[in-house]
């Protein structure tokens, strides 16, 4: 069977039991492409799972969700893309993972077209924290024109897409962000900035029709205090939060995991391709050094996503 690199651990713990593997790569069936991967994003979810295992059980496993590359090979049905089309994508969360290797392979619409104006480096840092955005404000929030949004951690992975994706259904946009980071996440759209060290965000501002909480904790309750009668929010910390309704002031409150999404990841293409949806990328790691990617990753000061090139 042919061989591929990717990187695997034995054990749980930290960023150390992270290895480079010689392992089977993997062949695509009924429907799925195999897929080489140029750029694997890394995501707080990956840190996260290499030291508790969680949804993905024990060890030993490959993580990652991210990919963007070229397809190599298609399997039987599998008329949606050729051997040299270039794709991104992110597999099934969290049962499929397994992008920091040299291949993968999944189901056709796993993958979109990558955008033609961003190179890999750019698309593998788009699919998880995109769709997640995109999902949560669109899908969930359903936000319209005019409406006010607050996005907590404006200038994370998830935050400042969000405020992009908010932005072009034509919302009035406030950001939770320390202010070394306003300048930026200004210049992507965000109308309104709180510095969360300084100001008490829930003293801030008020007649919120939707907030996306990326942190948790009190982040949640204390949203509620800034949203409308009949507002949204929506948390992506599924163990902070009861989704249902707040009959009290007809608040809806809903937690959201990431799902793969084809129609999306071309929305979003469309919008990168308009100019319109910027990727920040705080830091490129070759696939060796996917140890030193999670130390960076977890000192929480980045701005925007961590890319493996492979």
């Amino acid at each position: 069977m042919t061989k591929m690199l990717a990187i695997s651990q034995d054990v749980l713990g930290g960023p150390e039991v992270l290895k480079t593997v010689e392992i089977d790569r993997p062949e695509p069936g009924p429907t799925e492409v195999l897929v080489r991967v140029r750029a694997a994003g890394v995501n707080p979810t990956d840190w996260k799972l290499r030291q508790v295992g969680g949804w993905i059980g024990q060890p030993p496993f490959v993580l990652g969700w991210d990919v963007s590359g070229v397809v190599e090979a298609a399997g039987p049905g599998a008329a949606l893309y050729k051997p040299g089309d270039e794709v991104y994508g992110m597999l099934r969360y969290p049962r499929d993972h397994g992008a920091y290797a040299e291949y993968v392979t999944a189901p056709t619409r796993t993958f979109a077209p990558k955008p033609a104006t961003l190179d890999h480096v750019q698309a593998a840092a788009l699919p998880l924290a995109g769709l997640t955005a995109w999902q949560a404000v669109v899908d969930v929030a359903r936000v319209e024109p005019g409406q006010r949004v607050l996005v907590h951690a404006a200038a994370g992975g998830v935050g400042h897409l969000a405020v992009q994706i908010a932005k072009a259904r034509g919302a009035y946009v406030i950001g939770t962000a320390s202010a070394p980071k306003h300048a930026q996440v200004k210049d992507l759209g965000a109308d309104e900035l709180i510095d969360y060290r300084e100001t008490d965000f829930a003293e801030a501002v008020g007649g919120v029709d939707a907030v996306i909480d990326t942190i948790g904790g009190d982040y949640g309750p204390r949203s509620m205090r800034v949203l409308r009668d009949g507002g949204v929010l929506v948390s992506l910390v599924l163990s902070d939060i009861h989704p249902g309704l707040r009959p009290e002031r007809g608040i809806r409150t809903e937690a959201m995991l990431v799902e793969p999404d084809w129609g999306a990841l071309k929305e979003m293409a469309a919008l990168a391709d308009a100019g319109r949806l910027r990727v920040l990328v705080d830091a490129v790691f070759p696939l060796a050094e996917a140890a030193e990617a999670h130390r960076r990753g977890e000192t929480g000061r980045t701005t925007g996503k961590i890319v493996l090139t492979v």
